[in-house]
């Protein structure tokens, strides 16, 4: 008998906030920086699911599941204990940086021999946070408490699974603000789930995010010249309306010497063929500026201050490149009531 969720499947998203909701119903935990992924187990087969759709099984040969019917949604990541536990070589910067999305964005390549040297040398684990399903029982309809209460079980090996010494991990969970508080401060944030909330997949119900900076993942539309000859001086984003609209919000700032050279031919091959020179910018509107189109293909993520009229004030800062997100997901509703 077939495992009763299977691919396609839309992971449930969370909304964004800046700050903790209060109340006796929520749930918090820590936010992972890292690959989110649906493990479908069915026997020994297994299927790792990525937002986008993507089977990253062979991306991370070293994450095997122990055999069953189950379906957990998780995070891969990269971080200190994961390469401690796989006998792996700490990466310079690794203390500094403890979960290392770099690490995680470099196993994305056709390369074989690339990958399961990756793997060997800076091994990744799995993060559970939620049980879907067990057998041929589907939860998706039961509160987050009492899936909360069956994954601890689960991984507990109470279901006839036997998780010791696997790669999955069970994500901490409290029920109070004092609690959750040092996560706005040690890692990437919190995430905030509603304890009588069901699994909505691809709904942005019951759950909330708290990123420990001012953050949002947007659409590069477009770039404008930098002063020195063949460099990129910034990048122009844009946030998906209700409406499909691609508007564009605001612009990067302080980009390295390396990454003003390099971006130039990165970005070539994504030339829109729009183009724009002193005139009034589409970009930016009352100054004259030149602009080069993009196709609405890259993604960045980046850390901004403030949100005025729909728009990120004095731009905003280059994180990194998000290959794991599609540009329909950076909707505007990130700046919103900012």
């Amino acid at each position: 008998m077939p495992l009763p969720l299977s691919p396609p499947f839309a992971p449930q998203l969370a909304k964004t906030r800046t700050a903790l909701p209060e109340g006796d119903n929520w749930a918090y935990e820590p936010k992972w920086d890292g690959f989110r992924a649906i493990a479908f187990v069915d026997g020994d087969e297994l299927t790792l699911l990525s937002r986008g759709g993507k089977d990253l099984v062979r991306y991370f040969p070293e994450l095997t599941f122990p055999p069953g019917r189950y379906v957990l949604d998780g995070e891969i990541v990269i971080d200190a204990l994961s390469i401690e536990r796989g006998g792996g070589t700490m990466p310079e910067g690794a203390r500094e940086d403890p979960q290392n999305f770099n690490a995680l964005s470099q196993r994305i390549h056709p390369a074989v021999s690339r990958i399961e040297r990756l793997a060997g040398e800076i091994p990744a684990r799995y993060v559970a946070f939620d049980l879907l399903a067990r057998e041929d029982e589907s939860l998706l309809d039961r509160p987050y408490a009492e899936r909360r209460v069956a994954l601890e079980t689960w991984l507990a090996g109470d279901g006839g699974v036997d998780f010791t010494g696997s790669v999955v991990d069970l994500t901490p969970s409290v029920l109070s603000i004092v609690e959750a508080e040092p996560w706005l401060r040690e890692t990437e944030g919190v995430v905030a789930k509603e304890r009588d909330a069901p699994y909505v997949p691809g709904g942005r119900k019951g759950m909330a995010k708290i990123k420990r900076m001012r953050t949002c993942d947007a659409v590069v539309v477009g770039w404008r010249p930098g002063k020195e000859a063949d460099t990129v001086g910034s990048l122009i984003l844009g946030l998906y309306t209700p409406d499909g609209e691609l508007r564009v919000v605001g612009h990067t700032s302080g980009l390295k010497a390396a990454e003003k050279r390099g971006l130039f031919e990165t970005l070539a091959p994504y030339a829109s063929g729009e183009t724009g020179t002193a005139e009034p910018s589409r970009w930016k509107s009352g100054k004259d500026l030149e602009w080069t189109g993009l196709r609405p293909e890259l993604v960045v993520e980046v850390s901004f201050d403030q949100v005025s009229g729909g728009r990120i004030r004095h731009g905003a800062k280059l994180l990194r490149w998000r290959d794991d997100k599609p540009p329909a997901e950076c909707t505007i509703d990130q700046v919103e009531g900012l």
